[in-house]
């Protein structure tokens, strides 16, 4: 049995995990990567922001057609094309993907094509992909990078009914006339936007009594008012009893305000979350800590063994790339100063965390909610603004949602901001970068702002803010 030994191995070669050996081999280490995938280059390229994205962006041009008469223009759409636009999305992420692949067989890093397991603290065993003999590896240090996949839900029926994932409807080339959403997240919210703009009648199924679990109420209950708008079926606080076939279709029984209802649909879309791909990795041979499969790490991105690091949605406490990559780097440069017999000080910095949703309309957050600032005891000032006073929004007819913006109520540093509206995922940028500054709310009003703009919106919670402070 061959072994081959470095200084730093990373298993999974996602964006964190490439993240994490590009960054150990510009510090001097020797790499590995062990990826087991069938394709190259993870879930975010392959089967997740970027697919999806290319998807939603004909569903946002199919609206404009929708709503064309509002702007006196005679369109109407002729039907779509799903297999085109398939199509268009395999061209643009063969593109991404092969980029990506041609980074990690560039010669920085071996390469190994397999499965990793831990046999010991510093061993592990691969199984490559490729049927041949397994064989052992060695590493003074570790990063796991290997991310999440679905979570399927104990429910009565359900995998023997069988179910479509996000991953089936990304690359179909024909959609069913009727279909059920299970879940209220990212993924369920904006796999509905594409559904329905594609002219498939769609219901949503959600557990929790709002949609999109954890965020502001109020950013949920617009989402939930304009996808009713649209035809959807939004039902809000339900329990699944049980799915079953029925005459070749789909049904759907749960509990919603203490009644039973049924649905029959043509197909069932499970979004209902991830969870960690931690199961084949043997954790406990090597004595690293997880909870619910989630791997534990501190804020230097060290497991419950100071040599053996994670990134990305195998413990992070936010499944979003730019927060995988961030935290493989800093793995790699702490192990790299561990290796060099330094400590391993750099720390992750959840300040400006950031959490956008390409729904119609969208939603994106940053930095503290109101409940975590009230936990905290720190005293704060809110105010917001609507998008149905706002002139751009109103020329632009996007006028469901608002923004609101959350100051510290004695210094007017600006702690955090929602936003649910037109373009969402990019105006919460502009904040982004004042956090990032430490900016208060008056240093932010003599920022000059181009009218008319969407942009500008910020300014009025801001100037609220500042009329309140001391």
């Amino acid at each position: 049995m061959a072994e081959h030994h470095f200084d730093f191995v990373v298993i999974g070669g996602g964006s964190g995990g490439y993240a994490a050996a590009r960054t150990a081999h510009s510090a001097g280490l020797s790499v590995a990567v062990i990826d087991g995938a069938q394709e190259l280059g993870g879930l975010c390229i392959l089967r997740g922001c970027m697919p999806s994205k290319t998807l939603i962006e004909s569903a946002n041009r199919q609206l404009h057609i929708r709503h064309a008469a509002e702007f006196g223009l005679k369109a109407t759409s002729q039907g779509v094309d799903i297999r085109t636009i398939r199509d268009r999305k395999r061209t643009l992420i063969a593109d991404f993907a092969g980029y990506r692949q041609g980074q990690l067989e560039d010669g920085r890093f071996t390469l190994y094509r397999g499965h990793a397991r831990f046999l010991d603290k510093h061993t592990i065993e691969v199984v490559p992909r490729d049927g041949s003999a397994s064989f052992q590896v060695t590493a003074r240090s570790f990063c796991i990078a290997t991310g999440s996949e679905v979570f399927v839900p104990d429910v009565p029926g359900l995998a023997e009914t069988g179910f479509w994932t996000s991953d089936d409807v990304l690359d179909a080339d024909a959609l069913p006339k009727t279909i059920a959403v299970l879940g209220g997240g990212a993924i369920a919210l904006e796999m509905a936007h594409y559904l329905e703009a594609m002219g498939c009648g769609v219901t949503l199924i959600q557990r929790n009594t709002q949609l999109l679990t954890g965020l502001n109420r109020e950013c949920s209950d617009v989402i939930a008012k304009a996808y009713a708008a649209r035809g959807m079926q939004v039902h809000l606080g339900t329990h699944l009893s049980s799915v079953s076939t029925h005459e070749g279709q789909k049904c759907i029984e749960f509990t919603h305000g203490g009644k039973m209802h049924q649905i029959v649909v043509d197909e069932i879309l499970l979004a209902m979350g991830r969870q960690p791909a931690s199961k084949r990795l043997s954790l406990h041979a090597a004595h690293v800590s997880a909870s619910k499969g989630k791997i534990t790490v501190n804020d230097r991105m060290q497991t419950s063994q100071s040599h053996i690091f994670a990134a990305g949605d195998v413990c992070s406490p936010l499944d979003v790339v730019h927060i995988a990559i961030q935290q493989g780097e800093i793995a790699a440069r702490n192990a790299a100063s561990l290796l060099n017999n330094k400590d391993a000080d750099e720390t992750i910095d959840y300040r400006l965390t950031l959490f956008g949703v390409f729904s119609h309309p969208q939603v994106a957050v940053v930095g503290a909610t109101t409940e975590k600032l009230k936990e905290q005891k720190i005293p704060f000032l809110e105010a917001s603004y609507p998008f149905d006073d706002h002139g751009k929004s109103m020329v632009m007819g996007e006028t469901a949602g608002f923004v609101k913006m959350l100051a510290h109520a004695e210094t007017g540093e600006i702690l955090g901001a929602c936003v649910v509206g037109p373009e969402a995922t990019e105006l919460i940028h502009e904040v982004v970068i004042a956090m990032n500054f430490r900016a208060t709310v008056k240093q932010f009003m003599t920022i000059p702002h181009y009218h008319p703009t969407l942009s500008e919106i910020w300014t009025y919670p801001a100037e609220e803010i500042a009329d309140q402070l001391p």
